[in-house]
This record gives structure tokens, sequence and C-alpha cells, in this order.
């Protein structure tokens, strides 16, 4: 398993242009909906179909609350009374949804998080705080893996952090290719985690040495 992941964080002139676009109003989006749904063959007007692009906007609010918050505020408050606690802290299984960025449909998996403390450590709700709010956009799961291992790094600055996600892919399974039952497994190693084979061992031991050999689509 390896860490070559591409940080797909916006570049500045992306920020700046996402910044400077409003918002659409909820009945814009609506209106979207309806267009959509017309563009399917189907009459937004039915009783069945009625509510239903207010519905789709509500449930986008919900899935993608993650662009209204910021992750590095998650991990602002940390405990440095540890009692000289130096080993690995591991938080596995965490129930990850999120949404491919190519097809807007659904990621589901786990990820697994991991570091080894430099003098501080982090509510352990927080770092399934950090997952959830980073798969709350519109993502490729190899930019997600990065993104939560290298906040983790910036923010508490431990000795090493290592995060994997295994996840299936909705986008090969439910259309195109329509392969079930395959999982992707993408992993972000730093510090220790990457350089000590160690430390690397006894983590992918921990959350269970997910195969490297799976693979997903984008």
């Amino acid at each position: 398993m390896d860490t070559s992941v591409v940080d797909k964080q916006p570049t500045e002139s992306e920020t700046t242009s996402m910044s400077m676009r409003s918002r659409p109003t909820q009945s814009e989006a609506e209106a979207a909906v309806r267009t959509l749904i017309e563009w399917a063959g189907d009459n937004p007007d039915r009783e069945g179909l009625r509510g239903t692009p207010e519905r789709v906007v509500r449930a986008y609010r919900e899935f993608f609350a993650g662009y209204d918050e910021d992750p590095g505020v998650l991990l602002a408050k940390t405990f440095e009374e540890t009692s000289a606690y130096d080993e690995m802290i591991v938080l596995r299984d965490i129930r990850l949804e999120s949404h491919c960025e190519h097809h807007i449909v659904p990621i589901l998996g786990k990820a697994h998080v991991g570091y080894l403390p430099a003098g501080r450590v982090v509510g352990i709700s927080k770092l399934a705080r950090l997952v959830e709010v980073f798969a709350k956009r519109m993502q490729i799961q190899e930019a997600l893996t990065s993104q939560i291992a290298d906040t983790i790094q910036e923010v508490l600055n431990p000795h090493g952090v290592g995060v994997v996600i295994e996840a299936a892919h909705q986008c090969m399974t439910t259309r195109g290719i329509r392969k079930p039952g395959v999982t992707m497994v993408t992993s972000r190693m730093l510090g220790s985690f990457r350089n000590d084979p160690d430390t690397r061992r006894e983590f992918l031991s921990i959350i269970g040495n997910p195969r490297s050999d799976s693979s997903g689509a984008r």
C-alpha cells in the first residue's frame, strides 16, 4: 500500500473564484431539480414529484454540509495532560459516506485514522468529525484520504499520521462497468508512519491490514 495521493485542495485562483461566486438561492436550486426531472422524462408537477425539488435541495444541504465547516477548527482544542502517553492512537472503522465528484453518486465505506502524539492529543470524536467534514463534499477518494491526514499533521503536529480508507463507489457498482463487491483502498502515511516500517506495520495490523490491490473507478 502506497501513499501517492494527489492533494486536491483548490488553488488560490479557484478559491478566489469560489468566494466571489454567490451561492444560488433555494428557489434557483429547486428549479434546477425540476429541469433534471423533466430532462429524465417525467412530470415534476405530478403528485408524487411535486415536493421532490424541495426534498432534493434539503438532502443536498445535508450531503454537502462540509463546505460550511472549517476542518482545522475541529482539532483546535487539544489536551496536553496525557501522562506522557507516547503510543499510537487509532480510531478504526469510521463510517464513511461521501459523493463522487464526477457523477455525484455515493461513496460508502470506512476510514481508519491513527497518529503518534507529540505531547498533544485530541478528543476521539473530533477525528470522526474530521472525516465527516471532508466526506461531506464532492470528492475523489484519493483527495479525501490526503486531506484528512494532512489536516491532522498540520494542526496537531504529531510524530506521524496514518489514514486508510476502504470504500465502494456506486459510480462503478450501479452504472458504467457495473461491478458490485469491489472495494477501493487508499492510504496516506506521514512522518513516522511513512518512514518507520515498524510503525507502519503496527498501524496496519491494528486496522486489519486491508488489501492494497483493490481498485475503484473515478
